[in-house]
């Protein structure tokens, strides 16, 4: 036994991978890029961060500006989604759910 190679434990984070690995069938919030940011259950991903997330919110924030002010004015749309499949390069930031530690 003593051939056998010590193996981490699987819950801990060695790569930044690791962490999404750990969020696998966790509700995560993933931002992309136009201002975009998805709440939902991620059932896989691969190494380009290509993701299918289930039971998706997607919230898209648009900046208008009013003619008469010229003041910005914030909009956000949302939806849901039962499942989506998440383009790897659009994505700017995964957020794992939050853990007690």
């Amino acid at each position: 036994m003593e051939d056998q190679e010590q193996q981490a434990p699987t819950n801990t984070v060695e790569e930044p991978l690791d962490l999404i690995r750990l969020s696998l069938d966790e509700r995560i919030c993933v931002k992309m890029r136009n201002d975009r940011e998805l709440r939902g259950r991620l059932h896989a991903y691969d190494q380009h961060l290509n993701m299918i997330l289930g039971d998706v919110e997607e919230t898209v924030t648009t900046i208008e500006i009013d003619e008469e002010t010229f003041e910005e004015i914030y909009k956000s749309t949302k939806r849901t989604i039962p499942m989506l499949f998440v383009r790897g390069d659009g994505v700017i930031l995964v957020s794992p759910p939050m853990r007690n530690v």
